[in-house]
């Protein structure tokens, strides 16, 4: 039997949509606005679990379309499900790998039927249905899967986001009736699709919503679109979609995207920025950003960010980071890592604090002050 409410709304700010709210899973609560850092293969690169875990994150996001080419769905079983495969024993959300088919395997075609395309690592030919991706997703034994969409980059024909629309709507009720039938305690989330053309955006969530998804996600957005029709499409979105209900927001990393979106209502983000960053030495800070290769921190003896206790910002300066990234120590991967990780962690647990306590609004205006102030 599977369980109907797995989210409740806590708090609202007066000022704006933003909320709080729980999700319930299997392997524990989700307080949102949450962030889940990105291990596709099962691992959030640089760092242990361990370490992960210590910096506050409460779920992670794998890709079934990684794990399902390696090691594969036999290993996986075999090991008692993801959880205990990977050693992690909280919430997991695992996306369904469209966006990843789509990128990695440019001849991949697509047809009401399924997806038919070439592994990016061997060039083995693959066909998946929508209904295969949810059977990977049971299988993994994910908290939180992903129906599979049809994603079209942006800007594309009209046309081309029209047939998208159709394709995931069909392909996310075919996905419904697939996991219905199974006996789980998983959650199926919907991805709309639509870009920033609002009419098949609105098109793409009432479909979805009369199909009926424990989650709904946003997928197509910061691709380069226009923010200001980002924001509209975000704000249009908040007055269709249910309440009872979390929103995700796919693929959103910069932190002033993300207090945007918060304020619109937005629950669940994930972005590979502030790890990918982190290894290409690229170090987020209250005041902007900072490339720690820049000869300017040679001598620079000062921590990453004053304002931050992380275990890197307590025990390193800037100048040992670039030390370290210039020599392309492993150790400059694990230490930003740890950094760009607990920025992002720590925001997100600022921002719940913030709705708590009707404070939103102040916080985004500070929040926004010191970054445009920029680095010292």
């Amino acid at each position: 039997m599977k369980t109907k409410r797995n989210f409740r709304l806590i708090a609202r700010d007066p000022d704006s949509r933003a909320r709080t709210g729980e999700i319930r899973t299997p392997h524990g609560l989700i307080e949102t606005p949450t962030f889940a850092p990105v291990a596709s293969q099962g691992t959030v690169k640089a760092l242990l679990h361990s370490q992960v875990d210590e910096l506050g994150a409460q779920v992670i996001l794998v890709n079934s379309y990684h794990l399902y080419l390696r090691p594969g769905l036999e290993t996986i079983v075999k090991a008692g499900g993801i959880h205990s495969f990977i050693s992690w024993p909280k919430p997991i959300l695992s996306d369904s790998g469209g966006f990843q088919i789509y990128s990695l395997s440019p001849l991949a075609k697509i047809s009401p039927e399924g997806v038919r395309f070439a592994s990016h690592l061997d060039g083995t030919k693959i066909f998946l249905r929508p209904e295969d991706v949810v059977d990977i997703q049971q299988k993994l034994g994910t908290d939180i899967m992903m129906a599979l969409d049809y994603f079209v980059p942006f800007p594309s024909p009209k046309l081309k986001m029209r047939e998208a629309v159709k394709t995931t709507s069909a392909w996310a009720r075919r996905s419904k009736d697939f996991f219905m039938a199974a006996e789980t305690n998983q959650q199926l989330w919907g991805i709309t699709q639509g870009s920033v053309e609002w009419d098949l955006r609105q098109e793409s969530i009432e479909d979805l919503l009369e199909i009926g998804f424990d989650g709904y996600a946003l997928g197509g957005l910061g691709l380069g679109e226009p923010k200001s029709r980002l924001t509209e499409t975000l704000e249009k979105a908040d007055s269709l979609l249910p309440e009872d209900k979390p929103r995700y927001l796919m693929g959103m990393g910069y932190v002033e995207d993300i207090l945007e979106a918060v304020a619109r209502g937005i629950d669940f983000f994930d972005c590979v920025l502030p790890t990918r960053n982190a290894r290409t030495g690229t170090l987020f800070t209250s005041r902007g950003k900072i490339v720690i290769k820049n000869q300017k921190y040679a001598q620079d003896f000062r921590p990453i960010d004053e304002n931050c206790a992380c275990y890197t910002c307590r025990h390193y300066s800037r100048a040992y980071l670039r030390h370290l990234y210039e020599r392309q120590e492993i150790a400059s991967a694990v230490l930003n890592t740890i950094h760009n990780l607990n920025f992002y962690l720590d925001i997100f647990a600022k921002i719940r604090q913030a709705i708590s306590s009707n404070s939103y609004a102040r916080f985004r205006r500070q929040i926004g002050a010191k970054l445009e102030e920029g680095e010292r």
